[in-house]
């Protein structure tokens, strides 16, 4: 079986809780690190029997560092400081002891005499009945790179030491995992894998300021376990880096380090037959098919003020709830659930954040096996008493508390709308704007939570991210992540925001821990749509009128184009792929919005060249009412 591991410097708390966090999560062993011990009040001895009654090993103590290369009583020193390591191990059942390469000045660099105390080391820890995995450190003194450790491994020659890898420090610098092909499996005893942006930078320099978990960054973390299962590696997947600028989302760390491994290694399981499955029975990851609905939880208030910027986004209310306070509102292939039960999970989030999205419907094409996905990999799943005539439809909690549920036509499911939900009676309804379907779904959060989210939709989801842009808000940054589906039909952006007086932190700041703050319908024609919405008496935002005169100097469009994108307030971007046109509401609920938007030829981008545009139309517009 494929055992993964995890550090337990990566976790909040007293040691005793981070063992037992880890161990809740899935994880069948730790990377125990000394520090985490020597601040617990319990010895050494009850920390390894608590592991133990958890039926999770301490597979490795570390660290343990500058101990080659030393001489006189310097070498004397590293000698007794390794007895104690050893005796340390025993007290907590520990199997492998990591060594990182000598960052000591005074270490030599006489490669002799390396071997000879890495000898003395691998003699002295076999003695014991342990291992030694000895890391090369890219900060070290001398020993920088994986395979001159290696080559001081080879000429040790003993059964007890042997190599320890880190993704991070082999790829970082933009080499390939190819360059370990030539190192013998048997000599490799662990192995901790951990994501980076692919910036090819000096690591050595940054150390600890960019790991990431698996997904996170654009190292070819694939690569890099398929290679060393075919040279024969067997031991450990471990989790042993955390990015130190983002210590406040370590609380969820344990959760999505496992949802991010277990789905790296099953992923590349799948092409790789050496490698076992970490989990047998686990589903493939979902193929979504599109948005099924979006649903709002509102009070009597908010109710109106929503109805009413639907209404005159031209959906119409065509079904009401057989026995509840709940709407539906159409157009095209969207659809709108309007919540305003006074209890159940809407009306929980109603009172918890005030009038915003309570819950999505995804279409996959299989609901159950979707569940059973995101559930394997620690998802809790969802329920809610199901009254008579209703359907109980498989759903999920996603972060931060938010639901998702699913939808497939295997079963009933799809049929929800006439199941659960009456016609109206026909009455004058108004014309079509030419809203098609959903474009895309913006969610925003905190910064530190990004990577939470972000690990929870690659992990369950095929899909595939861009890089992370800077939105410059008029009071700060937001960073910016796009999610999207192979076929572009269900589209994500995950805004980060930190500071409150951002209108995106103003978004936070009113009680949304992390919610959806707009939602962007697709229009075949956004100027036919910016017509109708006029007639219908649609409130969009109003653009400054310098933002027209930028455009003519950057795209050359010609004067017409211009006059009619002012006009609508229409906002305009180009790429060599295509055009993308956008059209916004006024903020409701002083942060939500709904944007228009139509794409021509191949654009796949989501303006962001506009966004610093829109945020400050939409602060003007806020201060406004204030004023």
């Amino acid at each position: 079986m494929t055992r993964v591991t995890l550090s337990t410097t990566s976790v909040l708390g007293d040691l005793r809780h981070r063992i037992e966090k880890i161990s809740q999560a899935g994880f069948q062993g730790v990377e125990l690190n000394e520090p985490d011990l020597t601040g617990n009040f319990g010895t050494a001895k009850e920390i390894g029997h608590f592991a133990y009654e958890l039926g999770i090993s301490i597979d490795v103590l570390k660290p343990f560092h500058d101990f080659e290369g030393l001489s006189g009583i310097e070498h004397e020193k590293a000698c007794q400081r390794l007895e104690q390591k050893l005796a340390l191990m025993h007290d907590l059942q520990a199997k492998t002891l990591l060594i990182g390469s000598s960052t000591c000045k005074d270490a030599s660099n006489d490669s002799e005499k390396i071997i000879a105390d890495m000898s003395k080391l691998a003699e002295h820890v076999h003695r014991e009945g342990f291992r030694a995995a000895y890391i090369a450190l890219p900060w070290a003194q001398h020993i920088t790179k994986e395979t001159e450790a290696y080559d001081i491994i080879k000429a040790v020659d003993h059964p007890s030491l042997g190599l320890a890898l880190n993704s991070y420090f082999s790829l970082a610098d933009g080499s390939q995992a190819a360059k370990l092909r030539d190192i013998s499996g048997q000599h490799i005893f662990h192995v901790q894998l951990s994501d980076a942006p692919s910036l090819n930078f000096d690591i050595s320099q940054l150390k600890s300021h960019f790991g990431l978990l698996p997904g996170q960054g654009g190292l070819n973390l694939e690569s890099f376990i398929k290679i060393l299962v075919r040279i024969g590696y067997q031991g450990p997947w471990s989790l042993a880096r955390i990015n130190s600028t983002i210590n406040e989302s370590r609380e969820t760390f344990t959760s999505d380090g496992y949802r991010a491994l277990i789905s790296l290694l099953d992923e590349v399981a799948k092409s790789e037959p050496k490698l076992q499955r970490p989990l047998v029975n686990l589903p493939e990851k979902v193929h979504l098919t599109g948005f099924e609905f979006i649903e709002f939880a509102v009070d009597e208030k908010a109710q109106k003020q929503l109805t009413s910027m639907l209404a005159s986004l031209s959906f119409r209310k065509e079904r009401a709830h057989n026995s509840k306070s709940v709407e539906l509102w159409r157009q095209g292939a969207i659809n709108i659930v309007v919540n305003s039960e006074k209890k159940g999970l809407a009306a929980k989030v109603m009172a918890l954040n005030g009038p915003c999205v309570c819950d999505m419907g995804l279409r996959v094409h299989d609901a159950d096996r979707t569940v059973k996905r995101a559930a394997m990999l620690g998802a809790p799943k969802f329920s809610q008493p199901v009254g008579s005539g209703e359907l109980d439809i498989p759903a999920i909690q996603g972060v931060g508390g938010s639901v998702v549920h699913f939808i497939d036509e295997k079963s009933d499911l799809h049929r929800v709308w006439d199941i659960e939900f009456k016609p109206l009676a026909k009455t004058q309804k108004p014309q079509p704007a030419g809203l098609r379907r959903i474009d895309h779904i913006a969610q925003t959060m905190r910064y530190q939570d990004m990577q939470s989210w972000l690990t929870y939709y690659l992990s369950t989801f095929q899909m595939s991210k861009a890089d992370v842009v800077d939105v410059s808000d008029p009071s700060g940054i937001v960073l910016s992540q796009a999610l999207s589906s192979p076929e572009g039909e269900v589209r994500l952006n995950l805004n980060g925001a930190g500071e409150q007086q951002t209108f995106a932190g103003a978004f936070l700041s009113n009680g949304f821990g992390a919610g959806v703050q707009h939602i962007a319908f697709s229009t075949d024609d956004i100027f036919e749509t910016s017509d109708q919405l006029a007639i219908a008496d649609f409130e969009r935002l109003k653009i400054s009128p310098n933002y027209y005169e930028d455009l003519k100097s950057r795209f050359q469009l010609p004067e017409d184009l211009i006059h009619s994108l002012k006009y609508g307030n229409i906002l305009y971007d180009r790429d060599e792929e295509g055009e993308y046109f956008q059209l916004y509401s006024v903020p409701l609920w002083r942060g939500f919005f709904f944007e228009i938007v139509e794409r021509r030829g191949g654009y796949q981008g989501y303006g962001a060249k506009n966004a610093p545009i829109r945020l400050a139309a939409q602060m003007h517009y806020i201060n406004s009412l204030d004023q």
